[in-house]
């Protein structure tokens, strides 16, 4: 059985090395794997461990197919999503996020479905939804 788990988002972003010391450093990720492209300017893959899961991530490298970053202000279709165990993880993490360069596109809020959500766009582009269950005291 494979140590790498069953579905994990691929994120095609650049600099790639931007995006792992913004994830590091915004979500706590930890690297548990690199591959540096042989010609030394690109990662040509990492995978990060995120709140207990794996996002893996690479530049682009247009040479071996259609998959590009995102270009400045261009919206991308896919999210990943976060879900903590405690609501104030919400609050900290879209903090300490949006500090550093993350846009905020739904502030943490209570949502009408029973839990702490925030919304925000990465530096490179991509969305992060994150979710954690309401305390009884919250509710």
């Amino acid at each position: 059985m494979s140590s790498r788990p069953p579905v994990a988002p691929y994120l095609t972003v650049s600099p790639a090395a931007g995006a792992i010391a913004f994830y590091a450093a915004a979500f706590d990720a930890k690297q548990k794997a690199l591959m540096p492209a042989l010609d030394g300017l690109r990662i040509m893959h990492c995978e990060l461990e995120i709140n207990g899961g794996s996002v893996c991530l690479s530049d682009a490298f247009l040479e071996f197919g259609k998959a590009r970053s995102p270009l400045p202000g261009e919206p991308v279709t896919m999210s990943v999503s976060l879900e903590f165990a405690m609501a104030e993880e919400v609050d900290q993490t879209f903090a300490r996020a949006t500090k550093l360069g993350a846009i905020g596109e739904v502030t943490p809020t209570h949502s009408f479905w029973g839990t702490r959500t925030a919304i925000l766009r990465d530096p490179f582009g991509h969305r992060w939804i994150m979710n954690a269950p309401l305390s009884e005291n919250a509710k």
